[in-house]
This record gives C-alpha cells, structure tokens and sequence, in this order.
C-alpha cells in the first residue's frame, strides 16, 4: 500500500477549540451552580463561597485549556514530526499521531514522541485541535496523511521461504 506524500501545516487558528471550551467550561459552571443553588443544608455565605470557587476553578480550568501553542505538524512520508513555533530554534520532535475526535471540519489529534517511555506516555502526549478554517488548501491532504497506512520497515518485512 501507497502512504501519503509528504506536506507541512502551520497549526495556528484555533477558534472552533476556544470557543468549545467556552462553552464547556461555561456549561459546567453554570450546571454547578444550578445544583448548588438546590442545596438548601448550605448557608447564604456558604453558597456564595461555593459558587465563586466554582467559577474560579471552571474560569482556570478554561484559561489553562485555551492556551494552544502554535506549532509546525509535518509528514514527511515515513514519521510525523512536530514543531512548536513559539519555541524558537528547537528541532522538531519525531512521534506518531492517532485520532481521538473527528467531525469532518474539525479534528483532535494525539501526538505521542517516538523517544517516549511507555510509563511516560501519556506525560509526553500532545494534543492538537486542528481547525480546516486556515489551512484549507493543506486540510484534504492532512486527512490523507493522518489516515494512510504507516510504511512498514525493512526489519518487519517478513521474508517468504
């Protein structure tokens, strides 16, 4: 089987996930304080308290998950590699991509590093929420890559008998 010819995205429109984590963390909030509000063993104070604690820790927690570096993501035909931009004159770190989500215009995708010890694994994972708004000409071809078949190595390769 064929593999997907090599490209390069810049990844560094990131509306679709903003927005999504506003909603969420928004969500989360208000549903929070929606059944804090019935809790009638609360008092005024403690409610109160409780609700601006809610709000700090969904207002953090939204904050922390909206920060997405912009980064180089390449395929050049036989690894993936990744590239934070913000970083200025780091190499750019060789791994595998799986897809955790996909809805067509939108895609989350889990970077892992090639180096990466499997107890660390999950440490070491990146996730990259990809948007095709920004990178339409590249988006059909990102799709293919992320989603062709890994070539196989020489050493793998069974040999008939």
């Amino acid at each position: 089987m064929r593999t997907a010819p090599a490209l390069q995205v810049s990844l560094t429109r990131f509306g679709i996930w903003r927005a999504a984590v506003v909603l969420l963390t928004s969500l989360g909030t208000l549903a929070l304080a929606g059944w804090l509000s019935g809790q009638d063993e609360l008092a005024g104070v403690a409610k109160g308290v409780a609700l601006a604690l809610v709000a700090a820790l969904f207002g953090g927690l939204g904050l922390s998950l909206m920060r997405v570096p912009a980064r180089r993501l390449s395929w050049d035909g036989q690894c993936w590699a990744l590239l934070d931009m913000s970083a200025g004159g780091t190499e750019p770190i060789a791994g595998e991509i799986s897809v955790a989500i996909d809805l067509g215009p939108w895609m989350l995708l889990r970077f892992r590093p090639i180096a990466a010890s499997p107890w660390r694994e999950s440490m070491q994972s990146t996730w990259l929420p990809l948007q095709r708004r920004g990178i339409e000409p590249q988006w059909h071809a990102l799709r293919c890559a992320v989603y062709s078949p890994r070539p196989v190595d020489a050493v793998e390769t069974p040999v008939p008998r």
